[in-house]
């Protein structure tokens, strides 16, 4: 199961390659996914249907930890009119002049919407960590923004989970050679991606913090090991699936009369 963790559980405990209750067991995975998948479609129609609740996933990882195979995968069968995904790369000139939660929050869920986030503002306390962007005493204090940031969502009816895929340095190669190798993924390759391995301990570190500091009781941090691709689809699928029966959606009740539309019909 994917690891939902607090403040004392170090990274390392977790094995990126592990698929616990699954003992490896791919196919029986994938015909749960089967299930999760289609029950999902039908909990995002309840959702856009109902209109009262919003719904924010945040997908964090390192480069080729899978937050593109995961939107494809998990969200294969929900209707795009309810969903939108926002992919936040570095910030443009006019949101540099803003605060940096600003980009942001114009993309956070309306009323019967789930939103995901493929990378999101924790790329401040990391990319922007790492590589020096800020001096420490501005990164350092972004964690109590994001937290507040987080619980004002929910207080107002947001539903936000977060989910860190869990990719070990080998596998990263791995996936990154496969780029290289085959012909049809030439295209994902970015060079750019050799520099960010090089500073692999550092992004553990950060991250490491950044699930230490902001993993909070209305907006947990759940850990997924994603070595396996259909254990990583499995857990974001599953967790996605309790919140959303959590809600306890129900669709809005009919304001017409569907006797009598349906009597009038019958007789055209």
């Amino acid at each position: 199961m994917a690891k939902t963790i607090g403040a004392t559980l170090n990274l390392q405990d977790i094995d990126p390659r592990s698929t616990p209750g699954f003992n490896g067991d791919k196919e029986k995975a994938l015909a749960l996914l089967e299930k999760l998948t289609a029950r999902l479609d039908e909990l995002q129609e309840q959702l856009y249907a109902e209109h009262q609740h919003r719904v924010l996933v945040i997908l964090q990882g390192m480069d080729t930890s899978g937050k593109d195979g995961t939107i494809r995968h998990v969200f294969k069968n929900v209707d795009p009119l309810g969903v939108r995904v926002v992919a936040f790369k570095a910030p443009t000139p006019p949101e540099l002049e803003r605060d940096y939660l600003w980009r942001v929050h114009q993309h956070v869920p309306a009323n019967g919407e789930l939103v995901i986030f493929n990378r999101s503002h924790y790329e401040d306390v990391l990319v922007a960590r790492v590589h020096n962007l800020v001096p420490p005493a501005i990164w350092s204090r972004r964690y109590d923004h994001i937290n507040a940031f987080e619980k004002m969502l929910v207080d107002e009816g947001t539903t936000v989970l977060k989910f860190f895929l869990h990719i070990s340095k080998e596998e990263q190669k791995k996936r990154l050679l496969e780029r290289l190798v085959e012909a049809d993924k030439h295209w994902k390759f970015d060079p750019q991606d050799l520099v960010e391995r090089g500073y692999w301990e550092d992004y553990m570190e950060a991250y490491q913090d950044v699930l230490d500091k902001t993993h909070t009781q209305y907006a947990p941090w759940h850990v997924i090991p994603a070595d396996r691709k259909w254990y990583r689809n499995l857990q974001v699928s599953r967790l996605l699936v309790e919140a959303l029966e959590g809600l306890r959606m129900k669709y809005p009740r009919p304001k017409l009369n569907i006797p009598r539309l349906k009597s009038e019909l019958e007789k055209m």
